[in-house]
């Protein structure tokens, strides 16, 4: 099985970091619970890399996935959170990349699974425009995904993983027991059993509250992001894929 994850910093595992390594995430912890659960070789490539739009993501990392050799088997696909947080957000533009990476998966012979990303709107500025532009998103992925006969896999939809202590300090990542949930959710979906056990929510730092919290808030995560929307850049700029070409992955979840 050779299995590819490409998408932005919700498939790069930005919030699981895990020391100089740098971050994990849920892709990770499929490839790993994948092997474990096959018994048989799992070879796993990321491509993902924070800050990317949908367009990149399908013209640039889909075409490198799928020109990997030996080509991948499965392959996951998460976009569209970084255009929805930016004006004029075109979402019949987004669908139609969508649709698009699903076909030609199709035609390369590799099985698509398309996620919904988790929902972090309850607690960001501009969280009602937010909900409402991913929620559609997540309506016309899902058409796409039954039209098709693909798997979906609706971490939008997810109650339990809008709680505070599935979430980073930026309110907008997951953390690392947030990556845990995706993952068993990805997981179940393929028929595999879940990573256990669960890291304890105690993992997770606490979340304050009160005026200077949030104004500690905006100063230190929305003041950089505003600042790179003004100045045109990304907080993937320079950045490289974390896993590029084919690693045997180790059939274990740590």
């Amino acid at each position: 099985m050779r299995y590819v994850a490409i998408g932005d910093s919700f498939t790069e595992g930005v919030g699981d970091e895990q020391g100089e390594d740098g971050p994990r995430g849920w892709a990770d912890l499929v490839a790993a619970g994948l092997a474990a659960h096959h018994q048989t070789e799992v070879w796993y490539a990321n491509l993902a890399i924070r800050g990317r739009l949908l367009e990149p993501i399908i013209t640039e990392q889909l075409e490198a996935a799928l020109a990997l050799d030996p080509a991948p088997t499965i392959l996951t696909l998460n976009g569209g959170g970084n255009d929805m947080m930016r004006p004029g957000a075109d979402l019949g533009r987004l669908t139609t990349l969508t649709a698009r990476a699903v076909d030609r998966c199709l035609r390369a012979g590799v099985t698509p699974v398309l996620l919904a990303g988790p929902d972090p709107s309850g607690r960001l500025p501009f969280g009602r425009t937010l909900h409402r532009r991913a929620a559609a998103l997540t309506d016309t992925a899902a058409d796409i995904a039954r039209a098709r006969g693909v798997l979906f896999v609706n971490v939008f939809a997810d109650d339990e993983i809008r709680e505070p202590r599935y979430w980073s300090q930026d309110r907008l990542h997951l953390n690392s027991l947030g990556h845990l949930r995706v993952a068993s959710l990805v997981l179940t979906a393929l028929g595999v059993q879940p990573p256990s056990p669960s890291p304890s929510p105690a993992d997770a730092a606490p979340w304050r509250s009160g005026p200077f919290a949030e104004a500690s808030y905006y100063w230190r995560h929305v003041r950089p992001w505003v600042t790179r929307r003004l100045t045109g850049r990304s907080s993937g700029d320079g950045r490289d894929a974390k896993h590029r070409t084919w690693a045997l992955v180790e059939p274990a979840l740590t």
